[in-house]
């Protein structure tokens, strides 16, 4: 059955396949796209990492909450940067025209996927791992969403036809 809300919001660990799945999705219910990360790239003229190592982890949440208030879209898929669910607000505004799905990934399968850890951008505390993001996110993430998906053993391809299948476009 079809949401009433337009957007749909993907949430979920870095190397979850929210970007990858995003596309695909937008393209299979012909939806715009649009990726976070990108926007605050776009928006501060630096690279994630670059911001992190400027000004902090905390800064990068700030203008991660900023891009995400200042989001004025409809029919649109939107991948999120895992570190969105820390903005309360910002979870608050996407979910007022969103149906937020999160990408659930095991952590070994992430650990495989991320090779760059301590230069992906990643906003997180100083000597802070990926088991401890994993732990502090996860419980985070299944808060805000209104879909969870396991996509240990999905390809991209199959995460998309189950969220349009979720959401009622097939």
């Amino acid at each position: 059955m079809q949401q009433e809300k337009s957007n749909v919001v993907l949430i979920g660990m870095p190397g979850a396949g929210k970007s990858t799945v995003g596309i695909i999705l937008a393209k299979a219910t012909s939806k715009d796209f649009i990726d976070t990360d990108v926007l605050i790239q776009t928006d501060q003229h630096k690279s994630l990492q670059q911001i992190l190592d400027e000004n902090g982890y905390l800064a990068l949440r700030i203008v991660e909450e900023d891009i995400l208030l200042r989001l004025n879209c409809h029919n649109t898929v939107i991948a999120t940067g895992g570190s969105a669910i820390y903005s309360q607000n910002g979870m608050r505004y996407l979910k007022s025209d969103g149906v937020v799905v999160f990408l659930h990934v095991d952590l070994p399968l992430l650990r495989q996927r991320i090779q760059d850890f301590d230069t992906r951008g990643i906003a997180c505390k100083p000597h802070q791992s990926l088991s401890d993001l994993y732990r502090e996110r996860v419980p985070l993430y299944r808060k805000y969403a209104d879909i969870v998906i396991d996509c240990n053993k999905m390809t991209h391809e199959q995460v998309s036809a189950y969220i349009c299948h979720e959401l009622g476009f097939i």
